[in-house]
This record gives structure tokens, C-alpha cells and sequence, in this order.
């Protein structure tokens, strides 16, 4: 499905992105997985998948810029990008301050935007590219939480962001998707509360997503299948929102 393609996953040492990663490795892709900082859990992932390793910030524009520069000198080239890199905190509204919005803001949207910044004019040389954004159901009135608000508002912002890149860059070939999941089985999921857990899985199909059910629809929208989709987000939240 993705054989040919080489495919950049942002946030990629653990959870959704180390899922995709060995989901479009399997599919044909070659990959390159990223994360803020190395790890061995990094490392270990590009050693299995025989894919190239990139450490940066995508909140810090230059860093960003940089690696990517680095990658075509090498002649490498980006057909497909899934920025899944991300954070989230939970705190309640009046207790939050500037840094916490800012900090959201800079990791989950300018995120997004220095990463669709450095890979576009490459897609757009090649009159070809895929994107995928994974935003969240935080995103959505339905999803919200006072106690997530940072997160849901900065989430918000991706799926818009996503339509109106996509409307820009459909000439140049360029398909940008979003994806929305509703709670996921990964390491963090592990310290839920009851809860919390109880939550996430009060949805129609009666339980959290795996990760790989996400990766499987990033994958999707990454390949040539979903030709005919872009500006698009994609709810896969087992049913949570029209549950509401």
C-alpha cells in the first residue's frame, strides 16, 4: 500500500507514531522516525526498521528546517508526512497560566506548521506529497474538557489548520488529511485513574482504540487509496462523539 514511499512520522519513539512507523515499514514504506529527544526506545525502532533517525524540536522552526535540510543532502526525499508528535497536561482552567497555553500551542500546532513548512515545497517540486495530521476528539465541542483545555483548543487549531492547507496545496497534488482518535491504549493509558479510563471508554463500541487501529487509518490517508480525500478530519473514537 505505501511500497515506494518514504514517510517521516513525527513522534514516533512510542505510542501512535512508533505504531505507524512499523505499520508503513510493513506496507513497503521507508521511514524515518523522529523524536524531541534520543532514546533507546528511538533507537532500537530505527534499528528494526532500517529507517533514519532524526532528534528535534518541532516547536523550534530552525531545528526543524535544519534535519529536513539535512535529509535532502543526503537525497532523501518526503512523500508522505504524519505529524503525530504531541503533548497534553491536565489541569483545571483557573489554574492554568500563559505557559501552558503557549507551550500547547508551540508543540501540537506550530508543531505541525514548521514540519508542513519544511516538507511542502519538496511535494510541491514533485507535484506529489501526503499529510496527515493527528489532532484529537479534544478538538470537537462534543470531546472538550475544562481540565484538557490547552490541549483541546491547540487540537482545534490542527483540524482547522489541516482544511486550510489543504485547500492551498491541492494544485500542487498535495492530499492533507486530520485524524481525530478518541482514548488510546499506549503507555500513558496505563496510569489512568478509573475514572479517567471509564472516560475514554464510555463510547459506542465499549472500549479504548490499540494503537495500531490508528496507525492503520494514518496509513490509509498516507497512501495512494484515499486519493480522492483531502481537508478532511477523520473522527476514530469508537463512537464517542456521536455518543455524546
Amino acid at each position: 500500500m505505501l511500497k515506494g514511499k518514504t514517510i517521516f512520522i513525527t513522534g514516533s519513539s512510542r505510542g501512535i507514531g512508533a505504531a505507524t512507523a512499523k505499520l508503513a515499514k510493513e506496507y513497503g514504506a521507508k521511514v524515518i522516525v523522529h523524536s524531541e529527544i534520543d532514546s533507546p526506545e528511538l533507537e532500537n525502532l530505527a534499528v528494526e526498521l532500517q529507517a533514519e533517525k532524526v532528534i528535534c524540536d518541532v516547536g523550534d522552526r530552525e531545528a526543524v528546517m535544519t534535519e529536513i535540510k539535512k535529509l535532502t543532502q543526503k537525497g532523501i526525499h518526503i512523500d508522505c508526512l504524519a505529524n503525530v508528535a504531541g503533548m497534553r497536561e491536565t489541569k483545571d482552567f483557573l489554574e492554568t497560566n500563559d505557559e501552558d497555553w503557549l507551550a500547547s500551542f508551540r508543540t501540537n500546532v506550530l508543531g505541525v506548521v514548521h514540519m508542513c513548512q519544511a516538507v511542502i515545497p519538496q511535494m510541491q517540486s514533485r507535484k506529489y506529497g501526503r499529510i496527515v495530521n493527528v489532532s484529537s476528539i479534544r478538538g470537537y465541542a462534543q470531546g472538550t474538557l475544562a481540565t484538557r483545555l490547552p490541549y483541546g483548543v491547540a487540537k482545534a487549531s490542527v483540524i482547522n489548520l489541516t482544511a486550510a492547507l489543504a485547500k492551498e496545496y491541492a494544485k500542487d497534488g498535495i492530499n492533507i488529511n486530520s485524524i481525530s482518535p478518541g482514548g488510546v491504549n499506549t503507555n500513558m493509558a496505563k496510569d489512568w485513574g478509573e475514572e479517567v479510563r471509564k472516560r475514554n471508554s464510555d463510547v459506542l463500541l465499549g472500549r479504548i482504540a490499540e494503537p495500531k487501529e490508528i496507525a492503520e487509518a494514518i496509513c490509509f490517508f498516507l497512501s495512494d487509496k484515499a486519493s480522492y480525500a483531502t481537508g478532511q478530519d477523520f473522527l476514530f473514537d469508537g463512537g464517542y462523539v456521536i455518543g455524546k
